[in-house]
């Protein structure tokens, strides 16, 4: 049985773009959207009990309103609400052990210097056991339409997750996917550029084969998907985001291990949520 699709609704605008995203995404699978507004409660003297009182009330008429406008805008839809009193990111985290996805908003930064995830969307990407959607843009705009980027390591072998995810993806859209290798620059690229086209035509066939390689299993699999590979040069988060321009979508991996200092997306997925036109799946894998 498919799973609801967990969206994360605060009253704002950007809020109301992943949720539109999220019902047409909803849509596409064949399943629900379950839409959760998550609030503080803090021990307090009666006019702060009365104050969330009042955040409560508003929040039951905002998820309410939200719920019947997803409706509208895809009859038949299953939506449900839930208002949340553990705090933002350990109500939708402990939503996603049931979800299978998780669509957070973000909002464009002044003079387009990239967009603002806020600690809530990088903790819950961080943490979630379940892919996390941060969508950008406009209610108008939020349709899961348009190919498919996928972030690939081939040194690493990139996890069956992330792969299978984007593929996934592109078959429900009927698109197609580009896979990107960077070729990161090594540091002796500091003293000047006459060695790097060297490197491009000494291990970039190489790399080439690989991905190639890594993509063959995932064609069998998915004939009806046009798959592009695609090694570059440069710094993967940078590369990464000059190559969406136009997506529809682009997954990142992430690794589930926890390091000391909490949640971490890595410094690829965090350049790509920062500074994407696209949403950005973020997948988490071994």
């Amino acid at each position: 049985m498919t799973q609801d699709i967990v969206v994360g609704v605060d009253g704002t605008e950007e809020a109301d773009t992943a949720a539109h995203w999220a019902a047409s995404e909803a849509r596409l699978r064949g399943g629900g959207v379950c839409l959760v507004y998550a609030r503080e409660t803090w021990p307090g003297p009666p006019a702060l009990l009365k104050a969330q009182e009042t955040e409560a009330a508003w929040a039951g008429d905002m998820l309410a309103r939200t719920a019947d406008e997803l409706r509208t805008r895809c009859p038949g839809l299953r939506v449900t609400t839930r208002l949340a009193s553990s705090g933002p990111v350990s109500a939708l985290v402990a939503a996603a052990e049931a979800a299978d996805l998780v669509v957070l908003g973000s909002r464009a930064l002044i003079g387009g210097a990239g967009y603002l995830v806020g600690s809530v969307g990088l903790a819950v990407a961080g943490t979630a056991d379940c892919p996390v959607v941060l969508v950008r843009g406009a209610v108008d705009e939020a349709e899961p339409v348009g190919p498919i980027t996928v972030g690939v390591d081939v040194e690493e072998a990139s996890s069956d997750a992330v792969m299978g995810f984007a593929f996934e993806e592109a078959t429900r859209r009927r698109t197609g996917l580009t896979a990107v290798h960077v070729l990161r620059l090594p540091f002796y690229a500091a003293f000047g550029p006459a060695v790097v086209p060297d490197l491009r035509m000494t291990v970039a066939p190489d790399l080439e084969r690989s991905l190639e390689n890594l993509l063959a299993p995932w064609r069998a699999q998915y004939p009806g998907v046009r798959v592009t590979a695609s090694v570059v040069l440069g710094s993967a988060g940078r590369e990464l985001v000059r190559m969406t321009d136009g997506t529809g979508l682009v997954v990142v991996g992430r690794r589930t291990r926890r390091s000391a200092m909490g949640a971490h997306t890595g410094s690829v997925a965090h350049a790509v949520l920062h500074h994407s036109r696209a949403p950005v799946a973020v997948v988490p894998h071994d």
